[in-house]
């Protein structure tokens, strides 16, 4: 996979759209907080049509969502946020083609992996980050470190816990481990050569992560990627009197043999401070001294 094109870093004035591309809302006062963030910036926020739609579980029907996705990619929106994750981003992308338009940053996390990944395919650059249900909670230096990438500042290293193996330098690929699983075998999933995976998870039982990293070895894929990041992954404890590995432990087994650089304990994903990461540009992994660092920053002209 090679570096991903850049959007134009955001200047004040510009204008920010803002859409439901999986889950149904739910959190409404969360949504309107991460709102009033939004709106704290030199920014003017858009709301899509979609935001109280509710088709079961989904934000309204994948029309209506594909619709206000599109008007968010095709308008005069110099950046796309999205409302929450939840489920339904995949569902968008059968059939779909990216429109010519300008490239313009999208953020999300979560199910909206999917769109991120996908974007990746077609070259463009995005931002794994915080949802606008989940912008109000993250510490202020999770919310600046955001919009400081989304204008181009310089963003910190990361520090986790490095498991060895030196330094890789690759492409920045982050995002949710089940949601990326289920996009393997399709014309969705990037190229892994070169990469710098970056994964977290919420809610999954060990077995589950096991069975997903299993799935992963016997692709061959994590035989192709420079390094792993791993982030947070919230939850995962087995069932009450159920004879279980810990978490920890599946990742340790899994991963632990590849001999490429990986840090774990790093600060993002569900249920924690979720930095903000951009998708598709060059990151350095130092597995003995447990750091991500993004190499680089430089918008495209």
């Amino acid at each position: 996979m090679d570096a991903c094109l850049l959007p134009p870093f955001l200047q004040p004035g510009d204008n920010l759209w803002v859409t439901m591309t999986s889950g149904t809302l739910r959190e409404t006062a969360a949504f309107e907080q991460g709102v009033a963030v939004l709106r704290s910036q030199p920014y003017t926020v858009h709301l899509s049509p979609n935001i109280n739609d509710r088709w079961g579980y989904l934000a309204g029907s994948d029309c209506r969502r594909r619709l206000a996705l599109m008007d968010g990619i095709k308008g005069d929106y110099q950046g796309l946020f999205c409302g929450r994750g939840g489920y339904g981003g995949a569902r968008l992308l059968e059939d779909w083609q990216w429109p010519p338009a300008p490239a313009k940053w999208l953020v999300g996390f979560s199910d909206v992996t999917a769109l991120l990944w996908a974007l990746a395919t077609q070259g463009i650059a995005s931002v794994h980050g915080p949802v606008i249900t989940t912008l109000a909670q993250e510490p202020d230096w999770s919310q600046q470190r955001l919009f400081d990438w989304l204008i181009g500042k310089p963003i910190a290293p990361l520090s986790g816990q490095g498991w060895g193996h030196g330094i890789a330098r690759g492409i920045l690929l982050p995002g949710n481990l089940t949601v990326a699983t289920h996009l393997l075998g399709t014309d969705l999933f990037p190229n892994l050569d070169q990469v710098i995976l970056a994964l977290e998870d919420v809610g999954e039982a060990p077995y589950r992560i096991d069975r997903m990293l299993t799935q992963w070895r016997l692709s061959g894929l994590l035989q192709q990627v420079k390094g792993i990041a791993l982030g947070r992954f919230s939850n995962c404890q087995a069932p009450p009197r159920i004879p279980s590995l810990t978490v920890e432990d599946v990742l340790k087994d899994r991963l632990g043999d590849l001999g490429i650089p990986i840090v774990s304990h790093l600060p993002f994903g569900h249920d924690g401070p979720n930095a903000a990461l951009p998708v598709g540009v060059l990151a350095q992994l130092d597995g003995d001294g447990g750091t991500l660092t993004i190499v680089h920053k430089d918008s495209s002209p």
